[in-house]
């Protein structure tokens, strides 16, 4: 019999961090730090908007933007919240920010395009970027700068092939977060390499030392960049999958016909949801969005200084909600801590390096869970690092 499966696909390894949390799912008194999902309940009104679509009977499929109303109210919230300007005419709302990567990757990526990708990163860039039939290049950067991209690592990179870079800031797994500063530095060597900038922000409400700059804020930037946000982190909305990418027009134009063709529409009770929330958040000030921000804050806290003291050096986040801390100083890598963790002490966190392998002597907590549950697994943690 033939092999049926596509080359790409078979090619992918499985997730590092699914490969954990099924592991978790299945084991009493275990502790998980591994999977980056809000422990706040999606507020009762943004709730109940949903439940009263589905009552009213709104179940049919909306126009493959969206709906306009959400498209109108995603423009005003880049605009008033992140000083971005894309009309609604240029959003699309997708299946969760994921969906939104893929289109973007689908839409840019021609046979061998290289596509730069700042490592630590989210474990789904790389795949996303193969399957689309571009290569990834990991461009490593270190605890030392921050974990952040600077020119001469981009430019390093840049070869005739390269066509895109992708920015993750705030950043999954490190919390890094890239000032104004920062990432002006990067235009010139944007521009005089004429690339396209990929920018997830899916966690730009999540900082802690000022606010989000977005890339496409700067000067001309939003001409060469698509962004990509969502309503999983900042609104406590994982399970409802509703994201938006905003993009140039030709991109965008792209990304409409590959989303009409192969999902259609976000599902419209989840988007009358995200209406719900980005209303509730004009008229309150974004209060709920404050309130996790500071508790977030709080426990990224308490686990830095845990983790200082316990002789692993690690970075103090500036956003998202994960620290990473270096466990070299235990003899161990990434993945043989985490493997030890969680069989002896039922603890799981995931290993750095399925986010790159600049990421292999590191292992990467999430801190979106209670600080009684934190707690115990700091407890836990410190009877395994003693008993090494």
């Amino acid at each position: 019999m033939k092999n049926f499966v596509n080359k790409r696909a078979a090619s992918l390894q499985p997730s590092g961090i699914r490969k954990f949390f099924d592991i978790v799912q299945k084991m009493e008194g275990a502790v998980s730090l591994g999977v980056g999902e809000p422990d706040f309940v999606t507020p009762w009104d943004v709730r109940d908007a949903a439940i009263r679509s589905l009552q009213r009977g709104y179940t049919q499929y909306t126009g493959n933007r969206g709906l306009p109303e959400l498209c109108s109210l995603i423009s005003r919230y880049l605009a008033e919240r992140f000083s971005v300007n894309y009309p609604p005419e240029r959003t699309i709302v997708t299946v969760g920010a994921s969906e939104a990567i893929d289109l973007a990757l689908r839409a840019v990526c021609d046979d061998g395009d290289e596509i730069l990708i700042p490592e630590p990163s989210y474990v789904s860039y790389a795949p996303a970027v193969t399957l689309a039939g571009g290569t990834p290049v990991a461009v490593k950067c270190v605890a030392a700068n921050d974990f952040i991209l600077t020119p001469d690592l981009l430019e390093k990179a840049i070869t005739p092939k390269t066509k895109a870079v992708i920015l993750a800031y705030p950043n999954n797994p490190t919390g890094a977060v890239m000032t104004k500063e920062q990432l002006e530095a990067l235009v010139p060597v944007i521009e005089k390499h004429d690339l396209l900038v990929i920018s997830d922000e899916i966690y730009a409400e999540l900082t802690y030392i000022g606010r989000h700059v977005s890339i496409a804020s700067l000067g001309n930037m939003a001409e060469r960049t698509v962004l990509i946000n969502g309503f999983s982190k900042a609104f406590a909305m994982t399970g409802w999958r509703v994201g938006f990418v905003c993009a140039p027009a030709e991109i965008d134009a792209a990304m409409l016909k590959i989303h009409q063709y192969t999902i259609l529409c976000a599902p419209q009770m989840s988007q009358r949801a995200a209406v719900a929330a980005l209303k509730n958040g004009f008229d309150d000030g974004f209060a709920t969005v404050e309130e996790m921000r500071e508790e977030y804050g709080r426990r990224g806290r308490f686990l830095v200084n845990a983790f200082n003291s316990l002789g692993l050096k690690c970075f103090r986040p500036k956003g998202a909600f994960y620290v990473f801390p270096s466990v070299e100083s235990t003899g161990l890598d990434g993945e043989s801590f985490a493997n030890g963790l969680l069989e002896k002490y039922k603890v799981a966190v995931v290993p750095g390096s399925a986010f790159g392998s600049a990421g292999k002597n590191f292992v990467r907590c999430s801190y979106a869970t209670s600080m009684q549950q934190l707690t115990v697994a700091i407890e836990r943690i410190t009877d395994f690092i003693e008993g090494l």
